[in-house]
């Protein structure tokens, strides 16, 4: 009996029971887990040689079927990253038995074996799936499967990428990024993977975040985590929700730019010009959020804002967003100027007036400061 006949047996019989029609996970035998586990290539202890050529064949689905296997989990962080108006779906599974070690709040180790994919739809239809795999204890396994016509199977992208896939805007193209690109994001400070965090899972959901999307039956939070005892982590550390201190304002453009740019813009960050702090920890203090605030005003930028004496460009400039580099590559979609450099071909709106508002309220503050003293 061969294991892709049994895999096979075991799909009919989940769906005969109806444990394919729920995204909530089931418990299994181990025995059951290793028998419909499907296998990934490469010897143990280092990093794979090759990759699934297929999505199908990386464990996201149940065996034969589009139907998400019940045993990977939904989550939605609740500052999405931005990729031009894709909707996304996400899901993570750990291996049978294993924890998420937490070393801290924000410091999380997650276990070999772990996967996690994100599928990107744009109109209504599939157009790549993306597959981040702990290996080994080495390091991280970086994937992209684009979708073909018939939306029944994602192929393995290049490893230099897919350029121009479809179309987002009239005369803007998605890309799939090559897996360099991905190193770029996931190996520049702190965890490897991103969205997937105390912040990002707090169920403390910030109403005003950009394109916010609301919690489905099933999706794991980080009281999920805590309550299914599948993170290792000391007692009371996750005993409050945590939430980005400060007015509604600040609470939403600070979690923005810590999704959007907070994995290159943080004091780990491997290149030294882009270490300031962008990504915000889980449970910041008030006193931490004014620290930020004040260190990108007083942060000057090598890159230059047009017409302006070199060296002066400031990264937020209170009261005065069109003078603050942070919010005009926001909007720009030059290579040579704009921000995120990476993934994003269309301006997000939403994000720049929300960024901007909360500059001119930073202004009015320096007001009140100047009056006081």
């Amino acid at each position: 009996m061969t294991r892709g006949w049994v895999a096979a047996v075991l799909a009919l019989m989940l769906a005969a029971s109806g444990v394919v029609r729920t995204r909530a996970a089931q418990p299994r035998p181990a025995a059951v887990e290793a028998a419909v586990q499907p296998p990934l290539p490469g010897p143990p202890g280092r990093l794979p040689d090759r990759l699934p050529d297929r999505l199908s064949e990386t464990g996201l689905y149940l065996p034969g079927t589009l139907t998400v296997d019940p045993r990977n989990r939904a989550f939605s962080p609740q500052y999405p990253l931005w990729t031009d108006g894709a909707r996304k779906a996400r899901w993570i599974r750990l291996p049978v038995g294993s924890r998420i070690v937490a070393r801290d709040a924000d410091a999380w180790e997650f276990p070999v074996g772990t996967r996690l994919w994100k599928e990107f739809a744009f109109d209504g239809r599939r157009v790549e799936t993306r597959m981040l795999w702990r290996a080994t204890a080495a390091g991280w396994t970086y994937a992209s499967y684009v979708w073909n016509e018939a939306q029944t199977e994602a192929t393995l992208a290049p490893a230099d990428g897919q350029a121009d896939v479809v179309e987002v805007a009239p005369g803007r193209r998605h890309s799939v990024p090559s897996r360099q690109d991905c190193r770029a994001c996931h190996e520049n400070g702190g965890s490897n993977v991103l969205g997937f965090s105390a912040l990002q899972l707090s169920p403390d959901r910030d109403a005003g975040a950009p394109h916010g999307e609301a919690l489905q039956p099933g999706m794991i939070t980080l009281r999920t985590l805590v309550d299914e005892h599948l993170i290792d982590a000391a007692p009371g550390l996750f005993a409050r929700a945590p939430r980005i201190p400060g007015d509604a304002r600040t609470r939403s453009a600070l979690g923005y730019l810590s999704a959007n740019c907070g994995h290159c813009h943080n004091p780990q960050s491997t290149a030294a010009t882009v270490r300031f702090p962008l990504r915000m920890p889980a449970y910041a203090s008030a006193a931490q959020v004014d620290e930020v605030i004040d260190g990108l005003a007083a942060r000057t930028t090598k890159w230059d804002l047009p017409h302006s004496v070199p060296g002066t460009t400031s990264v937020l400039k209170p009261g005065l967003p069109d003078l603050s580099a942070l919010v005009v590559r926001m909007r720009s979609r030059r290579p040579s100027s704009q921000m995120p450099p990476l993934g994003t071909t269309v301006v997000d709106r939403d994000a720049i007036d929300l960024v901007s508002a909360w500059i001119d309220d930073l202004g009015r503050r320096e007001g009140v400061r100047a009056v006081a003293q």
